[in-house]
């Protein structure tokens, strides 16, 4: 059987859907998450996210709901306890260790499939469901709308926070709406490349956007690119290799692009 069996299938054209709803989000906020310094911030709200998930996996069976929970507990508590730049890696820190135990202590009790504790930390595109795509649909579509209404407040606050502050920019409300809309993505992107492994697709395409160009909007498209390629791409070579998990590939292809960029980056700069 090969590739173009698989794609007359329903679940390779639901999982392709979901890659890109995940690569169009996760490439639109990266370029801010980069900025912001909050590599850090998108992996600490990832393991609650798993956390969450574990405890919904456990009362409800189900891990998307719980993973979102456990997401949007996680921005609150940067946003509250994390405030000041200088605090925030350390709170970060904490909450890390304290979601990462009580996710494995949850999951102990989990009495069904080992498969779908372990869907939880690495992702199970091919298992998304048209209830779980149209969640997916829901959630690109709120991060979508709410970047591109606050793109240039939120840039300027990403830039140079105290002058945007200066100029009347609500910086602290800014930050906190941003941490809700990375949870939303980081939610969105565990279907796809599981918890522990986010940061392939939030972070990776803007890191090597930022390689190859300055200009804010040339990185920002730079970043959705690279993201859909490293998502959509992973997703057709697992589907072709037929027994390697896409979040393999996904987070193979997107440290390629990354050591790409940072090859190429100098030249273009010397050239420019």
């Amino acid at each position: 059987m090969g590739l173009g069996f698989f794609l007359e299938q329903a679940f390779a054209q639901h999982a392709l859907i979901a890659g890109t709803l995940v690569a169009l989000t996760c490439g639109l906020i990266g370029p801010f998450v980069v900025v912001r310094g909050m590599a850090f911030a998108v992996h600490g709200t990832a393991e609650l996210a798993f956390t969450g998930a574990a405890g919904g996996l456990l009362v409800a069976d189900n891990p998307v709901a719980g993973a979102l929970v456990g997401a949007l507990a996680v921005a609150g508590i940067i946003s509250v306890l994390g405030r000041r730049e200088r605090e925030r890696d350390s709170v970060i820190g904490v909450i890390l260790a304290f979601g990462l135990g009580m996710g494995v202590f949850l999951l102990s009790f989990y009495r069904g499939f080992a498969t779908a504790a372990t869907n939880i930390l690495f992702g199970d595109i091919f298992g998304v469901s048209r209830g779980q795509l149209g969640l997916l649909l829901a959630i690109g579509l709120l991060v979508v709308v709410v970047m591109l209404t606050l793109y240039r407040p939120l840039l300027f606050a990403s830039v140079d926070p105290e002058v945007a502050e200066a100029r009347g920019v609500h910086v602290g409300a800014l930050g906190t709406v941003f941490l809700l809309v990375l949870a939303f993505t980081v939610t969105e992107a565990a279907q796809v490349v599981g918890t522990l492994l986010v940061l392939s697709l939030a972070i990776t395409p803007a890191a090597a956007a930022q390689r190859l160009s300055a200009n804010p909007v040339t990185v920002g498209a730079l970043s959705i690119v690279f993201a859909l390629v490293a998502a959509d791409g992973g997703l057709l070579a697992s589907l072709a290799h037929g027994s390697i998990k896409p979040s393999v590939f996904v987070t193979a292809i997107s440290f390629a692009i990354y050591v790409l960029a940072r090859l190429a980056g100098p030249r273009l700069k010397a050239t420019s």
